[in-house]
């Protein structure tokens, strides 16, 4: 498998510090408030990708945390009259039922900021006492960019452009305008914890650094998140933990591009700011989920009312062939028949082209078109006209649910409507072996009221999708 590596600028084949193991690092939420449709791209697609890994024979060792202590948390806990525990209790919550609703598994680790103190303390005290970090009067500690000469190489620019670029703020407590807080000195009314430079509390970019190196090793095999953490946060990453492991930090960097709503970058001050919970109100949560794969990881995705209709309509045809197919498989009888060892070939060859799709730097786009071919293969020779075995049945349906598991998608349940669906279709088959046509038709005519078409054949009633 070949990823595209941000530290390289190129793809190169997955070769992991331990063989048949992948240890990745994924920069989790900030727990704050609810996540938002930009916030549910990386946490859809990482999840993606450790299932690939998994399904590819991969052991998967998957860290995802919370940074539940911040200035965003203490300012929503001011608002709220409340503390900085409270909310992140209630958003890890909440971020939890969005999760489950998008069908992400849960992380091997999810550690949070404020379970680590310990060990991010110790990875502070380490670079200080190396002198790549200094102390002030105020109890702060600042990481020394200079010190550092490789700063700058993730994101591929020199220590000067990324001075001359960034928006910092120029205090008397620091020695250079690019240094970074690792550990920040108490403020009045703010949570805090003892340490070597007095009460405080660690900054953001730190607690990544050692949570990874306490869950993962001092060389991970991937790290990944959003674009936009590439600087300055991703980049702060690898300063200290480099400096202070005297290892490289991540042997691979993947970053998913970012979501633009109708074509505009999604802003509050634009009005066009969107919670997951927001759309899934309204379209449910799994064609986000879609969305969210539908294009390569690194390109832009916009998003608008009309494509995630698009994304849910697009679902709708996948679920059409898996009930259909489920249908026939209930009812089919025998072994393989005679020609159906073709069929079976030809639906292996899209397996094919799915796993040759993920292989090529994890293209989930292909990957949904191989489901989609696989799909209309199934339709055209698995169907009730082709009376196919239940072998050749159970054998498209397993694949089916494969490759769509690998994704992450179809995994919703039939809800009541559709077993209404079942039971109504029963009742008129009975009807139909009683000869009481006028109560078939009688079915028949219901069904066509609710927007159902359906046909007999000579497997049994079926449901006549588009």
């Amino acid at each position: 498998m070949k990823i595209y590596n941000t530290m390289t600028r190129k793809k190169e084949e997955l070769q992991t510090v331990t063989e048949g193991e992948v240890h990745i690092y994924a920069c989790g939420p900030t727990v704050y408030n609810f996540i938002h449709i930009g916030n549910a791209r990386p946490i859809c697609v990482f999840d993606t990708l450790r299932r690939y890994l998994e399904y590819r024979g991969w052991k998967v060792t998957f860290v995802q945390n919370f940074t539940d202590i911040d200035d965003k948390i203490i300012k929503r806990a001011n608002e709220e009259n409340s503390d900085y525990l409270t909310v992140s209790e209630k958003y890890i919550a909440e971020y939890r039922k969005d999760a489950k609703g998008l069908n992400v598994r849960e992380a091997s680790v999810h550690p949070r900021a404020t379970e680590n103190i310990e060990q991010i303390i110790q990875m502070v005290k380490n670079l200080e006492d190396k002198g790549y970090a200094y102390s002030t009067a105020y109890g702060d500690v600042y990481f020394r960019t200079n010190r550092f000469a490789e700063y700058g190489k993730l994101s591929h620019q020199p220590l000067e452009d990324l001075e001359a670029g960034a928006r910092i703020q120029i205090g008397d407590t620091k020695e250079d305008p690019m240094d970074f807080a690792l550990w920040k000195g108490a403020k009045p009314g703010e949570p805090s914890w003892t340490s070597p430079w007095g009460e405080g509390r660690p900054g953001w970019h730190i607690e990544c650094s050692a949570m990874a190196k306490r869950y993962l090793g001092d060389t991970i095999d991937i790290h990944c998140g959003g674009q936009d953490l590439i600087f300055p946060h991703h980049e702060n990453e690898v300063a200290q933990s480099e400096c202070c492991n005297g290892v490289p930090f991540a042997r691979y960097w993947m970053h998913n591009g970012y979501i633009n709503v109708d074509n505009r970058k999604m802003s509050k001050s634009l009005n066009n700011f969107f919670t997951v919970r927001d759309v899934a109100e309204q379209y449910g949560y799994e064609p986000i989920r879609y969305l969210m794969l539908s294009s390569h990881y690194r390109s832009p995705i916009n998003y608008s009312v009309e494509i995630i209709e698009q994304c849910r309509a697009a679902l709708e045809r996948l679920y059409n062939c898996r009930e259909d197919l489920s249908f026939l498989a209930a009812h089919a009888e025998g072994g393989f028949k005679e020609g159906e060892e073709v069929i079976k070939t030809q639906l292996l060859n899209h397996k094919t082209d799915f796993i040759t799709a993920m292989d090529d730097d994890f293209n989930t786009a292909d990957a949904i078109t191989a489901l989609f071919e696989l799909a209309r293969d199934i339709n055209a020779n698995v169907n009730a006209r082709t009376a196919p075995s239940k072998a050749l049945c159970d054998f498209a349906l397993s694949l089916y649910h494969e490759l769509a598991d690998v994704l992450g998608l179809l995994y919703v349940q039939k809800d009541d409507t559709d077993e209404e669906v079942q039971q109504l279709i029963a009742q008129r088959t009975q009807a139909r072996k009683e000869k009481n046509w006028a109560e078939a038709d009688r079915i028949r005519d219901a069904l066509k009221a609710k927007g159902i078409t359906i046909k007999d054949t000579p497997q049994g009633t079926i449901v006549v999708t588009e």
